[in-house]
């Protein structure tokens, strides 16, 4: 059995290890990763805000991944999907789209648009950014903190009028 469900305080630990695990395994552990954000292991706090949310998968009690979505230019109204990462033996069942549109129902209740940092070497996850309108940039937007993704993707929401 499914379930998606918001994050809990034990969760902290087993999400931080399948973050780093997934970038190992794609040969991405460097610095400007999410490999070394500085709150990793501790995502539930990070994401106690109004403006932020992430969201684990659970399949039959087991937690296989999760996603989230935190401001990047608060100014600019523009969120972030943050830390889309499923456990390697679950990938390809269809569980990314789940979450990517989790995230991208709170986004249009929060921001005008939604940002991602990635790396062109994953062309799964680049396919899927692309199939939701994600379309890509030339250059990240300022503000970045993984100075080591080189690729960057945008979705616009339109603006309801005044």
């Amino acid at each position: 059995m499914l379930l998606l469900r918001e994050i809990e305080e034990r969760d902290n630990d087993i999400i931080g290890q399948i973050v780093q695990r997934s970038l190992e395994e794609e040969g991405l552990k460097m610095q400007g990763t999410a490999y070394y954000d500085p709150y990793l292991f501790e995502l539930y706090d990070y994401y106690q805000k109004p403006d932020r949310q992430y969201w684990v998968l659970e399949k039959d009690g087991t937690v296989i991944g999760g996603i989230g979505v935190g401001p990047f230019d608060e100014k600019e109204k523009v969120g972030e999907v943050q830390k889309l990462y499923i456990i390697k033996g679950e990938r390809g069942n269809g569980y990314a789209h789940q979450l990517i549109k989790k995230a991208m129902d709170f986004g249009t209740q929060h921001y005008d648009a939604l940002y991602i940092e990635t790396f062109a070497s994953l062309s799964d996850a680049n396919h899927l950014y692309s199939r939701y309108g994600f379309e890509k940039l030339e250059a990240p937007l300022n503000g970045t903190e993984h100075s080591a993704c080189d690729t960057w993707l945008i979705r616009r929401y339109p603006r309801m009028a005044d």
